[in-house]
């Protein structure tokens, strides 16, 4: 039987950080409840598309329209078996929010599944849930997450890293590792 898993998300959140794992989730048998403080279900988000093209940091481009499917004020965090958190511009502005660090702090306190993808670990670190841990994130966060009391894990982009339910990766191109072992936390078994 699938979890019901929270995504948090907002503005200018990356594209494919949010468009992937909100499909690949649901496709595996999870209900997925994408949410933004101060929308509703039905509301869209904006998102950008962050690319590697040789610069000294990645590009921006805008991206598509995310439409949401759950309304941030109605949600009860114990209701949900894990969170998600994309990256993109929208977790620096997130942890600033009302009621945002104290729903990452629940799952964290409660020993509940969580991923964070590329600057998705600047919510963790806000929220004060990574002291002690090996946290991978975009290589921009690695002083946030050392601040933050963690081991920053300096892994190749398409990688991810695992510490106990807490999964991490660098930017969307681990994609492919970061949803295997986050699946692995949450116990989907998946069969050929």
């Amino acid at each position: 039987m699938g979890k019901k898993l929270l995504l948090l998300a907002g503005d200018y959140v990356e594209d494919y950080e949010i468009m992937v794992p909100f499909q690949a989730l649901q496709a595996v048998g999870h209900e997925v409840h994408a949410v933004c403080p101060g929308k509703k279900a039905g509301e869209q988000l904006l998102t950008a598309i962050h690319d590697f093209e040789g610069a000294q940091t990645y590009s921006e481009k805008p991206g598509h329209r995310f439409t949401l499917n759950a309304s941030f004020d109605a949600i009860r965090a114990q209701d949900y078996d894990a969170l998600v958190i994309p990256g993109g511009r929208a977790p620096e502005y997130l942890r600033t929010v009302a009621g945002v660090l104290p729903l990452v702090q629940h799952f964290a306190q409660a020993g509940k599944p969580i991923a964070a993808i590329c600057h998705g670990a600047q919510l963790l670190a806000a929220a004060g849930v990574i002291r002690g841990r090996r946290v991978s994130a975009y290589p921009a966060c690695a002083a946030e997450v050392e601040l933050a009391g963690a081991s920053y894990a300096q892994i190749p982009v398409d990688q991810a890293v695992t510490d106990g339910l807490l999964v991490t990766a660098p930017a969307w191109p681990a994609h492919p590792a970061w949803i295997a072992q986050f699946l692995a936390v949450l116990g989907t078994r998946i069969t050929h």
